[in-house]
């Protein structure tokens, strides 16, 4: 590897990496800031839809460089700018308490919802009205493993880019395609008209999820509606689905978080489409 770029905290680099802490520069440059090893990482994997490299400039302190050279040397393969940073440097960028030495500069990544629909999904996750975005990088996160096709963010949901968005999905924004600021209706009537069956997840639903795995109604193409942890999702967007589904409560729990109620749902769909593909 060749010898990264020292990069003092007044740099105008350094000043570009800041500014991405704010949405509304995020959205002017297109660009997105992901930390850590894991985050890095993926990003150093990932091409957009032209091939070109998903990480754009690389922060590294002299330890981190050490101790990850491979994710270092990979970014530098890339053609990705790599700067020695103090940790300083690291300190005014980073959105952590205990920034992990490695920050990457990324390309917005998300993808057109129509192509979203083109390669027909069989399991699809809809975030409408989520605003925490620990929460959606972590419905995100559990999409990814199980298995789902696409993610889709509604315009009233959270920025993607969020700095907690990407830290909670650990990796999994870049391994799946992701539509943004989609209209919850748009995107129902596309799902539907593609096939897909639109179900919305809600503590208050009269379907209870058990009864529709029994019931063998969870095989075939499916899209999970999630909303708002706090008050769930609008007798609107209820009204859009096929059905309103609940997870049961066996126990004595008042009820379940976002993420974990979605890793359910969609955990359910994913098992009762493999059974069926099997059978």
């Amino acid at each position: 590897m060749g010898t990264p770029e020292l990069i003092s905290p007044r740099s105008p680099r350094v000043t570009a990496a800041r500014r991405l802490a704010k949405r509304a520069f995020r959205g002017k440059e297109r660009r997105f800031i992901a930390e850590g090893p894991q985050a890095v990482r993926e990003a150093v994997l990932h091409r957009g839809d032209g091939g070109e490299p998903t990480l754009v400039e690389l922060f590294t302190t002299v330890e981190a460089a050490e101790r990850y050279a491979d994710i270092v040397d990979a970014a530098r393969a890339t053609g990705a700018r790599v700067h020695l940073a103090p940790d300083a440097v690291l300190a005014e960028v980073s959105q952590t308490v205990t920034p992990q030495g490695l920050l990457g500069v990324c390309r917005f990544l998300d993808s057109p919802f129509e192509e979203i629909l083109r390669a027909r999904p069989r399991l699809v996750a809809v975030l409408a009205h989520v605003r925490d975005p620990g929460n959606a990088g972590t419905v995100l996160r559990c999409a990814d493993a199980a298995g789902a096709d696409a993610v889709v963010l509604t315009d009233a949901s959270v920025d993607l880019y969020n700095p907690k968005s990407v830290r909670a999905s650990v990796g999994s924004l870049f391994h799946l395609p992701v539509a943004v600021g989609v209209p919850v209706e748009q995107a129902v009537r596309g799902l539907r008209d593609g096939g897909v069956r639109i179900l919305a997840a809600d503590g208050a639903g009269e379907n209870d999820l058990d009864d529709e795995l029994d019931a063998g109604t969870m095989g075939g193409p499916t899209a999970w509606i999630f909303g708002n942890e706090a008050w769930g999702l609008p007798a609107e967007t209820r009204a859009l689905a096929d059905a309103v589904v609940r997870v049961p409560i066996h126990g004595k729990a008042e009820s379940l978080n976002l993420a974990t109620a979605a890793a359910v749902c969609l955990y359910a769909s994913a098992r009762a489409q493999r059974v069926r593909g099997t059978c």
